[in-house]
């Protein structure tokens, strides 16, 4: 609560836990998509034959190891999908006004692609070397790929932070044109 003149005023809301959420969901989206769908370079338990919490081994070769590895990706899909709709329910519960000068907002979008970043660093860190249950990319430079999608989820969350950083104050409750009069969100 900060108070002006006297009055008490409310905090605008936050466009962070939106935008966090978003950025994870799609981040996550991104992944699956790109890394286990086009590319088809993991699953959710492609590397199980070497984790280090004794999950069963699933082929992604096989008939019956790429259905459970599947079936376990559509699970991470879901998981995904509900980090999208969390951040829109959220994003929409707090901006009553302007709503397209939120879409177009650095400090919305910042917090996305910080989001995103943490996806990254999160599920590298637990499912590639914590876990082991999967690698971006198996074989000889798996471990480099590892590090670059650690080093891809640090750099987003450095650029999603300068990025929110440089975005104008905006206040999501206030009518147009009243963008400027409040303090970052």
């Amino acid at each position: 609560m900060a108070t002006t003149a006297g009055t008490a005023t409310e905090e605008p809301s936050s466009l962070r836990l939106p935008g966090l959420a978003l950025g994870v969901g799609l981040g996550g989206f991104l992944d699956g998509i790109l890394l286990h769908q086009l590319l088809r370079w993991h699953h959710m338990l492609s590397s199980t034959n070497h984790d280090r919490i004794g999950v069963k081994f699933y082929n992604p070769r096989t008939v019956s190891g790429l259905q459970m590895n599947t079936l376990w990706d559509g699970i991470f899909h879901t998981v995904c999908w509900i980090a999208v709709l969390l951040g829109l329910a959220l994003l929409y519960s707090r901006i009553t006004h302007n709503r397209r000068a939120v879409w177009t907002s650095r400090v919305l979008w910042g917090w996305i692609l910080v989001g995103w970043g943490l996806f990254n660093l999160v599920e590298g860190l637990l499912d590639h070397q914590i876990l082991g249950i999967h690698h971006v990319h198996d074989g000889p430079h798996q471990v480099w790929w590892d590090a670059g999608f650690l080093a891809l989820g640090a750099l987003l969350v450095v650029c999603g932070h300068l990025l929110q950083r440089s975005g104008r104050p905006f206040v999501p409750g206030a009518p147009r044109g009243a963008e400027r009069a409040g303090s970052r969100v």
